[in-house]
This record gives structure tokens, C-alpha cells and sequence, in this order.
């Protein structure tokens, strides 16, 4: 094996190494990442699909000319042996030879072209069956991720004994009372202290016109 053969392998087998632990670290990352090569293949797949439905229309067109061909030549071959004019009758025999060979060489190839589109058509209905098992799988797993998680972030909200860290965030129902409590008393603080500002105020000006009646 040369150098470069087995440098290929190596690249090959650290990148197979590589996404094996990336896909067991986020398996739905690397799902997604399958769908989107796999609908490209598909994309692909379609396209060799569509030129081989293109060859067996030209070639169907041909052996259709070729049929009108060797009727029309074997009809001037009949006349030409009728004529008696023998270069005529060698030419027409030699085109009606000509055009049954392409016939049934034409015949052939459509047959073995049709099999293989149908093979093909076969396995690009595969194809896509496989990608939308897959995106199904991918919502399945979409699902129990989110599960995972709604049930991570509940637990550590219902169950702050659970975590060491208790006041870096307001992550439990007590902090976030306790937070909500606090702040309701506050606010209730600053609107008391803006209800009474506004009465000194409200005195002040009944207190303007008393004293000016008084001077």
C-alpha cells in the first residue's frame, strides 16, 4: 500500500473518529446534518433519473423512425424489383437491411434502458422514503430532547436542594417569591413616599391664597 493510500485511510478513519463522538455529543446536530447530505444524494440521484428518462424518449423516437424507415424501404424495394432496375432494387434491399438491424438494436436498448429506469426509479422512491423515516426519527428525537430538557429545568426550579449553587440565579419558586415579595414591598415603599410628597404638595398650594388673604 503507497504512502498516499495510507495517509487516505488515516485522514478517513481519524474523520469517521471525529463525527462518531461529535454525533454522541449531539445526536440531533449530526442527524440533521445526515438529512441535508442525504436530500443532496436524493437532489442528485434525480437528475440521473431525469437523463435516463430522456435517453429512452430519444431512443424510443429513433426506433420509431427506424420502423417508418424499413416500411418505407421494403415498399420501394417491392417497386424496384417490380421495375426490374437492379441498383435500385440492391440499394432499397441494402437500406432495409440497414434500417432492421438499427430496429432491432434500438428494440434492445429500450428494453435494457427501461429496466434499468425502473430500477432506478425503484431506489430513488427508497431514497426519499429513507429521508422521510429520517426526518420522522428526527422529530422523535427532537421530542425527547425537549422532554429532557423541560424536565431538567423543572426539576432544578422544583427542587432547589438539588443545586449547590442556590443565589447566583432566581432558578427556584421560593427565590423568585421571595424576589417578587421584595420588590412588591418596594414599589409599595416608593408609592407611599409619592403619596405623601404629593399631599405636602397639595397643602403647600391650599397654603399660597391663605396667605395672601392674611397680607
Amino acid at each position: 500500500m503507497g504512502l498516499l493510500q495510507r495517509l487516505k485511510y488515516s485522514i478517513e478513519a481519524d474523520l469517521h473518529q471525529f463525527f462518531d463522538k461529535k454525533e454522541k455529543k449531539n445526536p440531533i446536530a449530526m442527524l440533521n446534518q445526515y438529512i441535508r447530505e442525504a436530500e443532496k444524494q436524493t437532489e442528485e440521484t434525480g437528475k440521473y433519473l431525469e437523463r435516463q428518462s430522456q435517453l429512452k424518449y430519444k431512443l424510443e423516437k429513433e426506433f420509431v423512425y427506424a420502423t417508418e424507415m424499413v416500411e418505407k424501404r421494403q415498399n420501394q424495394l417491392t417497386l424496384a424489383q417490380a421495375s426490374g432496375e437492379l441498383d435500385l432494387v440492391e440499394f432499397a434491399q441494402d437500406e432495409v437491411t440497414a434500417y432492421v438491424t438499427r430496429q432491432t438494436a434500438l428494440s434492445a436498448s429500450i428494453e435494457q434502458v427501461t429496466q434499468e429506469l425502473f430500477n432506478l426509479e425503484r431506489k430513488y422512491e427508497e431514497m426519499k422514503h429513507k429521508i422521510k423515516d429520517m426526518k420522522v426519527r428526527q422529530l422523535q428525537l427532537m421530542g425527547k430532547e425537549n422532554v429532557v430538557r423541560a424536565n431538567t429545568e423543572m426539576d432544578r426550579v422544583l427542587s432547589p436542594e438539588s443545586r449547590n449553587k442556590h443565589n447566583e440565579r432566581l432558578d427556584t419558586f421560593e427565590v423568585m417569591e421571595n424576589y417578587i415579595d421584595n420588590l412588591g414591598k418596594k414599589i409599595d415603599h416608593e408609592h407611599e413616599i409619592t403619596s405623601m410628597e404629593e399631599r405636602l404638595a397639595l397643602l403647600e398650594k391650599k397654603d399660597v391664597p391663605m396667605n395672601k388673604s392674611i397680607d
